[in-house]
């Protein structure tokens, strides 16, 4: 518990044990922090609610709350698995039309890198630039990618080697900048429920990132689907 670092749960000899990022999203009954529960409208079904406990809050949230994507401006995106594409959703419902028009495959670039590729089709560098998969190389070719002046490099993805990330401090005094994004830089009190609100006027798409329900009885089905890559987000159903 976030407040004084205890937990409520003990297994049958009486040894604590913790929660799983402070929710235990896994329990079917659980306790949280006051501050870790949100109020949403109830028409909207729980498969989809719980999408906006995480992933994808967090790409939506990077685009439209933390970085501001503006109409007309460009977006580079690295990395398209659930969080990925949820930024792409983000910046569509900032442009008000899908803004996906372009796939790089950085295996069919020859002697280019995706920085150039990226430059060259946005005569001049993107305006957002998002890594979403959680490596330094990465995070530095969407800098080497954002625009001279004024491009912005948002980093959600989490190193996993621990990295350090280098980049030129002469083009931060020229304008470029990098922004860390924790759960999309969302106030999950005041945004979740704005959020909700979007995909019942059906201005924010959810549903399709859903595309698998399985019981909790085969949630290791669910893991493997993910490692195949044949899965963006599986719903848990604790009751089936």
């Amino acid at each position: 518990m976030p407040r004084d670092d205890t937990t409520r749960f003990r297994d049958g000899d009486g040894n604590p044990i913790h929660h799983l990022f402070g929710v235990s999203s896994f329990s079917e009954y659980t306790v949280v922090d006051v501050t870790q529960v949100v109020k949403v409208d109830p028409a909207v079904p729980p498969a989809t609610a719980c999408l906006l406990s995480c992933g994808a809050t967090t790409g939506v949230g990077a685009a439209w709350k933390l970085a501001k994507v503006e109409p007309g401006s460009s977006v580079a995106i690295f990395g398209l698995g659930a969080v990925g594409l949820a930024v792409a959703e983000g910046a569509r419902i900032c442009g008000k039309k899908f803004g996906v028009t372009h796939f790089i495959n950085p295996k069919e670039l020859g002697e280019k890198t995706v920085s150039q590729v990226i430059i060259e089709m946005t005569d001049g560098g993107a305006d957002y630039c998002f890594e979403c998969i959680g490596l330094a190389a990465l995070m530095n070719d969407a800098f080497q990618s954002s625009r001279a002046g004024w491009g912005k490099t948002i980093i959600l993805g989490v190193e996993m080697h621990g990295a350090p990330l280098t980049i030129s401090s002469l083009e931060i005094l020229h304008g470029k900048c990098v922004m860390g994004s924790l759960f999309g830089g969302v106030k999950p009190k005041q945004d979740i429920p704005i959020l909700a609100d979007k995909y019942l006027n059906k201005e924010l798409e959810l549903d399709k990132f859903i595309t698998h329900e399985v019981g909790l009885k085969d949630i290791n089905t669910a893991f493997d689907l993910l490692l195949q890559g044949k899965s963006l987000r599986c719903t848990i159903w604790m009751d089936k």
